[in-house]
């Protein structure tokens, strides 16, 4: 029963994808059958949003006591790096980690639309042209410094120490 709702789910949210930037997959390290379903969900995901879409792997519940855990940290973060997605664990109880993983979704975003991958003034990519501090406006993707963009998966915790570090790169200036 619980296959065929997710399914009608997932059929009413695939509409959502064309118009986002980001996105949080979240499952609950609780229950292994919400964890085994994130291949499905991010296949979805990367065919109906944009090719630059954020993607945040979030493993919820991480609060809870470690014999109802059934969902490493490991894991979850094995497949983020495997799948290129950002990753972090939180709890929506107690609020653990829920603003930073909003936070750093928005702020890669913000980075990939200084670095000119995703234009603001095209809302199909999933951003509007807001106020962006000091004027700015978006450049053009430029190939030349496709390199410099991180890839992979991190967590968000590894992206705060080498942002307190200063070897994060550079910080969305729009955010």
């Amino acid at each position: 029963m619980k296959q065929a709702g997710q399914e009608s789910f997932r059929s009413i949210t695939r509409s959502y994808y064309r118009g986002a930037a980001g996105a949080l997959l979240v499952y609950d390290v609780s229950r292994r059958e919400t964890f085994e379903n994130l291949n499905a969900w991010l296949e979805d995901c990367r065919r109906h949003a944009n090719e630059y879409v954020t993607i945040t792997l979030v493993g919820n519940k991480a609060d809870g006591a470690s014999a109802q855990r059934q969902v490493s940290e490991e894991e979850g973060l094995r497949f983020a790096r495997e799948n290129g997605l950002l990753f972090v664990e939180t709890s929506a109880m107690t609020s653990a980690n829920v603003d930073g993983a909003f936070i750093e979704t928005a702020r890669v975003i913000c980075n990939k639309i200084e670095e000119g991958y995703l234009d603001p003034t095209n809302e199909t990519n999933g951003v509007k042209i807001g106020y962006m501090p000091g004027g700015r406006h978006h450049h053009h993707h430029d190939q030349s410094r496709e390199n410099e963009s991180r890839s992979g998966s991190v967590t968000i915790e590894e992206m705060e120490k080498e942002r307190a570090a200063g070897t994060f790169g550079p910080v969305a200036k729009c955010c």
